[in-house]
């Protein structure tokens, strides 16, 4: 029997990518912004758990990356669309970046997130609180 997972989140990017992205491709330059949010909105899913973060994405969401905690050295957030929900670039031991676009509850899960990476990686020192 294996150890259950306790799911904090899954799901996709927040709407109000997908909103904006189409308010701006109304313009001709603002097409591929456009093209970009369709597809985050159709295929991109991420589920955070307490053992690790998933995110499927990619064409026809074909792709798939889960990295565990401690493997886990630096999270960075960006707050976008007033807020409402943000970017997390996280960097791995070996130097590698994963990238979560359009996180609802970013702020939310930006403290989840960090909360399991210091308890797994005591080299971890968060500089997003205040």
């Amino acid at each position: 029997m294996g150890i259950r997972e306790e799911v904090c989140f899954e799901g996709g990017p927040h709407i109000g990518d997908l909103i904006i992205g189409i308010l701006v491709g109304l313009t001709i330059v603002g097409i591929p912004l456009t093209v970009g949010a369709i597809v985050r909105a159709l295929w991109l899913r991420y589920r955070i758990s307490d053992r690790r973060i998933s995110v499927t994405g990619g064409w026809m969401g074909r792709d798939r990356s889960d990295i565990i905690y401690s493997e886990i050295v630096k999270i960075a957030k960006v707050p976008r669309g007033i807020g409402f929900w943000g970017d997390m670039v996280i960097t791995l031991r070996d130097g590698s970046r994963l990238e979560l676009r359009a996180i609802p509850r970013f702020r939310e899960l930006y403290n989840y997130i960090s909360e399991q990476v210091a308890a797994k990686n005591p080299k971890f020192v968060d500089t997003g609180k205040k």
